[in-house]
């Protein structure tokens, strides 16, 4: 298997790569397991916004999660939330949006109990993720945001792949590029 080798929040890693299709390979970041990784993804993206410039962090589950938690145990935030893939049955009256994700097949839908709906309402709400690439995660937690009366005050990302890179409603810490079948970057 080919891997791609990059500099993440100053720790080397070697990236596999990976067949999204016959034509587009990408470098897979996973922080699940990588204890030391995700306490400096998370230090390196609280630098990246103010912390008074929001009220709550918001991912959608589930490889962003060790980031968010890490993100507010550094930060002290007592509250985060997380958009899920399922309605759970812990979940009064769940609100939910389509997301298309490059790493998912077909449309999937991303629930938000009208609990943490309702404590979203108002607040300004940083969006964190762990890799923008196509931006349909990203759309739907701005959705989801938007559909609870939250305030979408930021969006981060510890990498941004592709054309994401280009982007400048996002902030994130390295860019990533995708990649042809024998493992060289695409042009």
């Amino acid at each position: 298997m080919h891997t791609y080798s990059m500099e993440i929040a100053g720790l080397k890693r070697e990236l596999p790569i990976c067949k999204v299709t016959d034509d587009l390979y990408i470098g897979a970041f996973i922080c699940f397991g990588d204890a030391e990784l995700t306490v400096a993804c998370a230090r390196e993206l609280l630098k990246l916004v103010p912390a008074d410039s929001y009220d709550y962090l918001f991912t959608a589950e589930a490889k962003s999660i060790p980031l968010i938690h890490e993100m507010a145990r550094q930060s002290g935030a007592e509250k985060y939330f997380i958009a899920r893939k399922g309605p759970k049955v812990y979940m009064p009256d769940p609100i939910h949006v389509d997301d298309q994700s490059i790493t998912t097949a077909g449309v999937q839908k991303l629930y938000l109990g009208r609990d943490d709906a309702d404590l979203i309402r108002g607040k300004r709400i940083l969006i964190m993720d762990d890799v923008i690439s196509t931006g349909g995660s990203l759309l739907a937690m701005e959705a989801l945001v938007a559909a609870a009366s939250g305030i979408v005050a930021g969006k981060i990302a510890v990498l941004a792949e592709g054309a994401a890179q280009q982007r400048d409603d996002i902030k994130f810490l390295a860019p990533l590029p995708v990649f042809n079948a024998d493992g060289t970057v695409k042009g």
